[in-house]
């Protein structure tokens, strides 16, 4: 498994589809904060905790930074599971996982005793500049949008 970007190192550019359809290129985002969310699975017990969170804490978290779920699930299964939950962030398809390599959450996993590959839930803050500014690891899925928020708040504060 490749590392995860750090601190201050520039964040691994990427151009993958969202769930319209449409790609979504890291380089377009510069000059904007970005929060890049990593969760396993769609319509999952902790994914949908997550993301319920997210969107209902979208208003203020929107007003700090463009926020994108990411998930090796296909566009067809993030239109689903955004339509479920009415979701208003974007979700990107990392169906091959290139992305989550990059940015070195895709490894091994075990659960009741079985292996097999996939996503740490792990979540990026990028600064305008495309620089990490902040990694959380080992995300818990409750409390999360409350956590980014303030955490936008203050690395805005800083900047």
């Amino acid at each position: 498994m490749t590392a995860s970007p750090q601190i201050g190192e520039p964040a691994p550019l990427f151009t993958v589809q969202d769930d319209r359809g449409e790609s979504v290129a890291l380089t377009g985002l510069r000059g904007h904060w970005v929060v890049l969310y990593w969760y396993p699975k769609d319509d999952t017990p902790g994914c949908t905790i997550e993301a319920c969170e997210i969107r209902d804490n979208f208003e203020l978290l929107s007003g700090e930074a463009e926020v994108f779920g990411i998930s090796p699930d296909s566009v067809a299964s993030h239109v689903k599971f955004r339509d479920k939950f009415e979701l208003p962030f974007r979700l990107l398809a990392d169906a091959d996982h290139a992305v989550s390599e990059q940015y070195g959450v895709w490894g091994l996993k075990k659960f009741m005793g079985r292996e097999y590959m996939g996503v740490d839930r792990t979540t990026f803050i990028i600064s305008p500049d495309g620089t990490v500014a902040k990694v959380f690891e080992n995300v818990k899925p409750a409390g999360h949008a409350l956590e980014l928020l303030k955490t936008l708040q203050t690395l805005k504060k800083e900047s």
